[in-house]
């Protein structure tokens, strides 16, 4: 499998599959791989898909720091050697890290996709009702997640996947605590939930997508219309798009919003072209 090396020697492990216009698939901070396989099958048709393994997950090196500003950079460094501009697509803290790479370097992405929330930082929602708008309820992630990984994760992803059984539940806990491990996985929830990236997409600009669905979140985020006004509020020049669901449930509609920016891509190269 194809692997990078970045400038203090962490070694990236990276798989793609597919041709056409290039889309990079983030990881949130300690998500196992298995859950890109809808968007990937979706995708992978018509695109030439890739993710990647974070400094100290899976097959890369176990190495940190584990902040966003060093994720960001491992991002731009894989776009980078692609040798294409890439659409970033993720949940959760990985859209910190795509708009952080379209603030700063541009040329390597067209696009930041967030599926189900957006890079705005917890003050953002400190008039929601929402978990996150609490640092008594954020300390308290923090700390189990610190000392009760798997408990951390449990609930997380029940709350999350309504949809799993006890089994599916027990499973992917134990993928995720093998793929991420406690010592990358504390910090980088850590630098996430510390993060105020809003001056990063609000530079983004109308490069910014928001997938946002009343399905996401399990309660840590607002969702639905709350999260479309938060949006609206607070990032005016980003495409907000309603869905049914995420990734998982519905791959289709995240992958028709990455079609429609590709394609819309592509015009716009050939305009510049012809204009030439």
């Amino acid at each position: 499998m194809p692997r990078l090396t970045v400038d203090d020697g962490v070694e990236l492990h990276y798989e793609e599959q597919g041709s056409g216009p290039l889309v990079v698939l983030g990881a949130y901070w300690s998500m196992h791989p298995s859950a890109f396989e809808p968007i990937i099958a979706e995708l992978s048709g018509d695109h030439r898909v890739v993710h990647y393994h974070d400094r100290g997950t899976g097959e890369s090196t176990a190495v940190g720091p584990y902040d966003l500003e060093t994720a960001a950079a491992d991002l731009a460094k894989l776009i980078g050697a692609l040798g294409e501009p890439a659409v970033i697509v993720g949940t959760a803290d990985a859209p910190a890290r795509g708009v952080r790479v379209v603030a700063e370097r541009p040329e390597l992405a067209p696009a930041v996709v967030g599926v189900g929330g957006a890079p705005i930082g917890r003050s953002g929602f400190e008039r929601s009702e929402t978990l996150v708008a609490s640092d008594s309820v954020v300390r308290a992630l923090l700390a189990q997640v610190e000392t009760d990984y798997r408990g951390a994760l449990r609930g997380i992803l029940a709350a999350t996947n309504a949809q799993m059984s006890e089994d599916e539940l027990r499973d992917r806990v134990a993928a995720q605590v093998l793929h991420c491990p406690q010592d990358a996985a504390a910090p980088r929830l850590r630098s996430w939930a510390e993060d105020e990236p809003l001056a990063y997409a609000r530079a983004a600009g109308e490069r910014l997508w928001v997938l946002v669905s009343s399905r996401m979140t399990g309660g840590w985020f607002p969702h639905g219309k709350e999260m479309a006004r938060v949006v609206r509020e607070l990032l005016p020049g980003a495409h907000l798009v309603e869905v049914e669901d995420g990734w998982v449930s519905r791959p289709d509609q995240t992958a028709a919003v990455i079609r429609e920016i590709t394609a819309d891509v592509r015009a716009k190269a050939g305009e510049s072209r012809i204009s030439a």
